[in-house]
């Protein structure tokens, strides 16, 4: 049974005004169902004694959800305050306490931290300090399988939290904010880290909290600062959320990262985020899977619009594609190749049917000079071939299938981008994206996800081995490949059960037909995608 989220609200600088809070919270109670629990940052309390609050103190009034709320931020209101490890102030108020850790019956982890910055000895009693700030983090980082935890509270907002992000409108995070904190939630990477004291309402662009392709996926943080109860600008300061406790979570589930998601903003950008030293270049498969057609209409010069054309003498000739060192089987112009299976030529690259496929209309997309792989190739045929992908895209949506790309740059010298239609009736893209996660941890292989705009050539350099998958959202995984890898594993995943469920044809060697059959397949592909072919535009 699917484990039910907790329905949880947080609240900004409440400064005294009770009823309209609690009110409020009434209001969404009756018009959405219960909360859980209210989490109150910044100041719970104005500067001046509140006939209200003797109402709730002395019970008249009561809080109609659990709340808690973090303590003193000015001398004025520590009075209220007289136990700094938390106490109860009211029915179903309470006071968490200067900081700690927080910990539901359902698992779910709040870790707080009351009061501003001080760098000064001795520490206010509405101020933390560096200690109190490292005690918290060693607490609780040194526990074994530290993961993170579900909430961080504090008041002040985490310096330059807006590095990296959407505006934070007209607070400047470079210049207002604790570096403390920002340390802080570096080391607890917490899933929501909610402040407030600056009067104004920020949700900031989720981060991830881990470096892309040099530590293992982790969960994204959100950050949430809340204006004051009742301003008159009407700045939100309610805020409504779930959460499944973390524990509770499916590890996949947990470290899935949303489509906004931005780098890490307390991390200094550059080249700590750089990948290391390159591998050794990889020996080539012994045995070719594709083969490619090469004809007397095709083999001819096209422009860039992918008309033929005749070059004068004094037309600029175009630059000639790098040549293998020896014989390549994946070369154009190779005379070892059987020609039947290009489906269509471009100006840098082409197209062809895979022999031994795992459908029909499972292609190739190939640079026509010898390039090993994509990080090699040069910027016309980046182009073309982010050209092609789209146009699959299109084709095989117009037919309801979604397609997966894959490149596996190891064993292989020539480059090979394979892209295999999955029918939309067979699964989600979530679906295929999971199985090879899945079968990636079963085999051991670190496939990481990388971000959605990236390009391959920031992530590796040349002669660097690896296995690369694109999905149709844009989404993509990434293994470098350090020592041995499965030849077979990107047909094994999407031939597995879970997704196009023909697990007999993850090897291609025993997928191959009659020649006929070839030629039969390759005419049906090329009529079929005629109506897409952006080679034949003017």
């Amino acid at each position: 049974m699917a484990q039910k989220p907790l329905r949880l609200l947080a609240c900004g600088d409440v400064e005294g005004k009770f009823d309209v809070l609690f009110n409020r919270v009434r209001a969404i109670q009756k018009k959405s169902g219960n909360f859980d629990l209210l989490l109150c940052v910044g100041n719970f309390f104005g500067p001046t004694p509140s006939a209200e609050w003797e109402e709730y103190k002395t019970g008249v009034k009561k809080a109609p959800i659990q709340t808690y709320v973090l303590g003193a931020n000015n001398q004025e209101t520590l009075k209220y305050f007289q136990d700094a490890d938390g106490c109860e102030l009211a029915e179903n108020i309470t006071f968490l306490g200067r900081k700690g850790v927080f910990t539901g019956t359902s698992g779910l982890q709040i870790v707080y931290l009351s009061g501003t910055e001080s760098i000064n000895e001795p520490v206010p009693g509405y101020s933390f300090s560096p200690k109190d700030v490292s005690s918290l983090r060693t607490t609780l980082c040194s526990a074994s399988q530290f993961k993170g935890v579900d909430i961080l509270l504090t008041s002040p907002w985490p310096k330059y939290v807006g590095h990296f992000g959407n505006s934070s409108g007209e607070v400047d995070t470079k210049k207002c904010g604790s570096t403390l904190i920002s340390s802080l939630a570096v080391g607890l990477k917490p899933r929501y880290h909610f402040a407030a004291l600056e009067k104004t309402y920020y949700e900031r662009l989720p981060y991830r909290n881990h470096i892309v392709l040099q530590e293992n996926a982790q969960h994204a943080t959100r950050f949430i600062a809340l204006a004051n109860v009742g301003n008159p600008d009407k700045k939100k300061y309610l805020y409504a959320f779930s959460i499944i406790p973390m524990k509770l979570m499916d590890a996949a589930e947990l470290v899935k990262q949303p489509p906004d998601v931005t780098e890490n903003p307390y991390r200094k950008s550059g080249k700590e985020t750089a990948i290391g030293q390159q591998a050794a270049a990889p020996e080539e498969e012994s045995t070719c899977q594709f083969f490619f057609d090469l004809n007397e209409k095709q083999g001819r010069k096209r422009s860039s619009t992918g008309k033929e054309s005749k070059f004068s003498p004094h037309q600029k000739q175009p630059r000639k594609p790098p040549q293998p060192p020896g014989r390549c089987w994946f070369c154009l112009a190779s005379p070892e190749v059987e020609k039947h299976l290009v489906v269509n030529v471009g100006t840098h690259c082409y197209l062809a049917l895979a022999k031994g496929g795992l459908s029909d209309d499972h292609v190739l997309i190939l640079p026509i000079g010898h390039y090993q792989s994509v990080v090699e190739l040069s910027a016309d045929v980046v182009e073309e071939v982010e050209k092609y992908k789209a146009t699959l895209r299109r084709f095989f949506k117009s037919r309801g299938k979604r397609c997966v790309l894959f490149e596996r740059n190891y064993k292989s010298h020539h480059l090979q981008l394979q892209v295999i239609p999955v029918p939309l009736s067979c699964c989600a893209t979530d679906d295929i994206k999971d199985a090879f996660i899945s079968q990636a941890q079963e085999q051991q292989i670190e496939l990481l996800e990388i971000p959605e705009r990236s390009d391959i050539k920031q992530i590796a350099q040349p002669g660097t081995a690896y296995f690369y998958v694109e999905l149709d959202t844009g989404e993509k995984l990434f293994h470098r490949v350090k020592k041995n890898f499965p030849l077979q594993f990107g047909r094994e995943v999407l031939a597995s059960e879970a997704i196009l469920n023909i697990p007999d044809k993850s090897d291609w060697r025993q997928c191959q037909i009659s020649r006929e059959e070839e030629e039969t397949l390759a005419r049906r592909f090329r009529k079929d995608f005629e109506p897409f072919d952006f080679t034949l535009d003017d």
